[in-house]
């Protein structure tokens, strides 16, 4: 079975951005922004109203009570399932964020050229959903927490006419709701930042670490043969000395050569 470079390759990290871990946690991210929104508009639909009722007298003398229309207890539930499923989803989402990339591996750092245009897009973008998805957030938990409180009030002796009662204007569970779809949809583009961010990194590291071996390999050429010629020559000098010894060890070989023949 041939072996491809794929093979080679070392396997992703859970904490890597780019792993299946991250994608898997943007897409749970979304889902419960979805889910956040459905609650909120469950709680909208069942939340308390009130109606008065005259208690007797005529004219301006008559008295009038305010009866719920119901114990706040449905609302209030999903309202509060909203609350924790928003927060779990926020905190989950930004702190693997923070994790992938503070636990980087040195060979593929999240760094780049901060005077490059595209550099410059990214850091805006990733400022921009970073304080909008937390103010988006922060809105989202204190409007459920306004719904929370005045449902809670009544829990109890709910259907007691009384003179006063407290209850939220319309829309506000709703406005909560479409502030928690755009907290997760703010997220999600934070960590589609970060992911080509990572990827221009990279990039970058490629392209510095080819021009340095391309540089070192031009900065010690081949040799020529001239100086190949030029090096064989200093490393066997022949002088005079040697030419001369070598001369007359030739000729008493061949006078040698020529007296055994006679």
């Amino acid at each position: 079975m041939a072996v491809t470079h794929a093979d080679l390759e070392p396997g992703r990290r859970s904490t890597d951005l780019s792993s299946k871990t991250g994608a898997f946690l943007i897409v749970l991210t979304i889902l419960c922004g979805l889910l956040c929104f459905v609650l909120c508009l469950v709680a909208e639909a069942t939340r308390s109203e009130v109606s008065w009722l005259g208690t007797g007298g005529k004219g301006r003398e008559g008295k009038y009570e305010c009866v719920y229309s119901g114990s706040g207890k449905t609302p209030l539930l999903f309202a509060a399932a909203a609350f924790v499923g928003l927060a779990i989803a926020m905190v989950v989402q930004h702190t693997y964020m923070l994790i992938a990339i503070t636990k980087a591996p040195p060979s593929d750092p999240i760094t780049w050229d901060p005077c490059s245009a595209p550099a410059k897009s990214l850091t805006w973008q990733a400022g921009f959903f970073f304080f909008t998805a937390w103010i988006c957030f922060a809105i989202a938990e204190v409007l459920l927490l306004i719904g929370l409180g005045v449902e809670s009030g009544h829990l109890k002796n709910w259907n007691r006419p009384g003179p006063t009662c407290l209850v939220l204007r319309e829309g506000l569970f709703s406005a909560a709701g479409v502030f928690s779809l755009t907290t997760v949809f703010l997220a999600a583009g934070l960590y589609l930042t970060a992911l080509r961010a990572q990827r221009l990194s990279q990039e970058q590291e490629n392209v510095r670490r080819e021009v340095l071996e391309r540089s070192a390999l031009y900065a010690s050429p081949p040799r020529s043969p001239d100086n190949r010629m030029t090096t064989m020559a200093r490393e066997n000098p022949r002088t005079p000395e040697t030419h001369t010894q070598q001369s007359v060890f030739v000729f008493s070989e061949a006078f040698s050569k020529q007296s055994n023949l006679v």
